[in-house]
């Protein structure tokens, strides 16, 4: 047998130390992976998912806007069913505190389960696919979005029970999920065995979809009386962390993960550093909050009663997002951070 030559003598020896480099990588405790937003980024509120009488509300466009203006908002998606809403009809009522984007609730379905898609940032109406399973309906529905280089997110998937966990995790090429709906029957908080949406989120992102989690109130009605069986407006939101008050720019920050998701609670400050997730919770009146840092399969990490609660990692968490509760209730809700442990896994 011919002598081993030097490098073929090494061979071992290399193979040994790439796996205990490996494994000494693996061992090393979990760390956030940096997601900053861009400089000069500011917090803007706003609502992608209403409604007007160019489909099944109640209201005028004009005066849906006026409302949401006057409340506050600094963006507002007009989102009918399958009509696309010129925002340029509405030029009088934007200046340099308020914007109307482009959008559209894009409807179809499957049989009987209803598949409705946001479309934001549209420049004319995408017609409605159709698909030969429930998937590929909503598969085509999020490719017609994004070929108008448009931005979906999917809408109430317990509406009707129509979307499972299982067929959210197969769909492709989508990064938004309502997990908040203002409208009144819409099961957010799930029913029976099927889950709720927060418990939804987490399945997705435990198994390596990343997802981050809209809110919404959807609102129908302006008009006459609003109660709880009325789908009314200010229900559900985003706050946006961008430096423009520009469609483009806030679609791309909601994409990006640059926002937080609330029914009520104001988040004035959201930090995390390579260890730690920091909330600073903006006080209204004598309210009192209660945070929980929540990971993998909906795990409670830790709960903090405090203005300034935060986390940090003890070692193996993939994620890590929070939810802050008002003592009325209401409800804000952070994107998770994800760590150098999380693992993408493509359908």
């Amino acid at each position: 047998m011919p002598p081993r030559t030097r490098s073929a003598r090494r061979l071992p020896w290399l193979a040994a130390w790439l796996l205990g480099a490996g494994q000494e990588l693996a061992a090393q405790p979990a760390r956030f992976v940096p997601n900053p937003p861009a400089a000069g980024a500011r917090w803007l509120k706003g609502n992608t998912h209403t409604h007007t009488t160019n489909s099944d509300g109640d209201t005028p466009p004009e005066q849906v806007a006026r409302w949401y203006k006057a409340h506050g908002y600094q963006f507002l998606v007009l989102s009918d069913h399958n009509v696309f809403t010129d925002p340029k009809t509405l030029a009088s009522l934007m200046d340099s505190t308020f914007l109307l984007i482009p959008g559209e609730e894009v409807t179809t379905a499957y049989q009987r389960a209803p598949v409705h898609v946001n479309a934001l940032d549209i420049t004319r109406v995408i017609p409605a696919p159709t698909g030969a399973t429930l998937l590929e309906t909503l598969q085509r529905t999020i490719d017609v979005i994004r070929a108008e280089r448009a931005v979906p997110h999917i809408n109430h998937p317990n509406f009707r029970w129509s979307l499972d966990t299982a067929v959210l995790w197969r769909v492709r090429h989508d990064r938004l999920l309502e997990i908040h709906n203002g409208h009144p029957t819409v099961h957010n908080i799930g029913g029976g065995e099927w889950p709720g949406m927060e418990e939804a989120w987490d399945a997705l992102l435990t198994r390596g979809k990343r997802l981050y989690g809209i809110a919404v109130d959807d609102a129908h009605h302006f008009q006459g009386e609003f109660a709880a069986d009325r789908a009314n407006p200010g229900r559900g939101w985003v706050v946006v962390r961008t430096p423009a008050l520009d469609g483009r720019a806030i679609v791309e920050a909601l994409e990006a993960g640059h926002f937080y998701a609330s029914s009520g609670p104001i988040l004035d400050d959201i930090t995390v550093t390579e260890s730690t997730m920091s909330l600073h919770i903006g006080r209204n009146g004598d309210f009192r909050y209660t945070t929980t840092f929540i990971g993998a399969n909906g795990r409670v990490l830790a709960v903090d009663r405090s203005l300034t609660p935060s986390y940090s990692l003890t070692g193996d968490e993939p994620y890590v997002r929070a939810r802050v509760v008002d003592s009325g209730g209401r409800v804000a809700w952070v994107q998770p951070a994800f760590t150098t442990r999380y693992i993408d896994r493509p359908p």
